[in-house]
């Protein structure tokens, strides 16, 4: 759960339903402390508890703001607050255990066992 400090920072980010047609949004806090607990516990959609509303709630506000770039302008405007405030460490370590490329990603020639002279072109052979 969502301190009040917290929420504080998170709630001015988010979207509102004032103004638009249809129901008003839900609790806003019970579903992003959904969203937020889905991903924490790793449970499936279906499988959240009751106390944050029906899971379908909890679900289409998720896509709603992943799609419309809501989580992006909210984990930028926190990690902006977070940095002004010196609290955040911008010091990264990769290596090759996170930095993998596709099997088709690299630009080296495929060895094919043998030299290039051995191997007949279709061209050549007609």
């Amino acid at each position: 759960m969502f301190t009040d400090e917290q929420w504080g920072l998170i709630e001015p980010l988010l979207p509102s339903s004032d103004g638009l047609q249809g129901r008003a949004f839900r609790n806003n806090r019970l579903v992003v402390e959904g969203i937020a607990y889905r991903y924490r516990a790793g449970v499936a959609w279906r499988d959240l508890p009751a106390e944050f509303g029906p899971w379908q709630t909890v679900w289409k506000r998720h896509r709603r703001y992943a799609g419309d770039g809501t989580w992006d302008r909210v984990l930028a405007a926190l990690l902006s607050a977070a940095d002004a405030r010196g609290r955040v460490d911008w010091q990264v370590s990769v290596d090759s255990t996170i930095n993998r490329a596709h099997q088709h990603g690299t630009n080296l020639a495929r060895s094919t066992g043998g030299s290039v002279e051995l191997h007949k072109s279709v061209c050549r052979a007609r």
